[in-house]
């Protein structure tokens, strides 16, 4: 495949992210106002809530090697902003798996901090992107974190789609539950 048609694939994926991201925040903040809103996001958490850990253990991974494709296929230089953002995500993959297999959940607050940590990366990057005069002295000017590599839909750049991961993984942390155990049986 070609750069285009990874590009255009992992855009999509973040546009999805963007979606199950702001149709959760409806559901909490229309919860909020309407019992029956309230029930439809009960279900879906309900139905997610176990499966959650590892659903951003997938996240995690599809965005470590979607900035691994862009750095080691298609030799966009990451930049140190890049670089902050690998820092954060890259951790996630091994935390939130193992997490997942372990069913640990206890884990979520400090992966939970991670991603928080690398959205704001993330955000600041977007910022440095749109207004180059932002950028520090910190930025390398050989490779400035303002250089856009690629955009698609008019705004979707790769410190936006690591953003839309690093928000996924946020709400997925946020209504992993444990599997509900099955009631023992008593013996007659």
């Amino acid at each position: 495949m070609d750069t285009e048609t990874v590009t255009l694939f992992l855009a999509l994926l973040a546009v999805m992210a963007q979606v199950a991201v702001v149709s959760a925040v409806v559901l909490v903040v229309g919860g909020r106002f309407s019992p029956s809103v309230r029930v439809v996001g009960q279900r879906v958490v309900a139905e997610i809530g176990p499966q959650a850990l590892g659903l951003a253990a997938v996240v995690a991974l599809v965005c470590m090697s979607g900035s691994l494709y862009f750095s080691q296929v298609a030799h966009f230089l990451p930049c140190r902003l890049c670089w902050y953002q690998r820092v954060a995500m890259y951790p996630l993959v091994v935390i939130l798996g193992v997490s997942a297999i372990t069913r640990f959940h206890r884990i979520r607050p400090f992966a939970a901090v991670l991603a928080g940590l690398g959205a704001c990366v993330s955000i600041f990057h977007i910022l440095v992107e749109r207004y180059p005069n932002l950028e520090t002295s910190s930025c390398d000017p050989a490779n400035p974190c303002s250089l856009i590599w690629v955009e698609k839909f008019g705004y979707l750049t790769i410190p936006t789609m690591a953003l839309s991961g690093f928000a996924l993984i946020l709400v997925l942390l946020a209504v992993a539950r444990p599997a509900a155990q099955p009631l023992a049986q008593e013996a007659p």
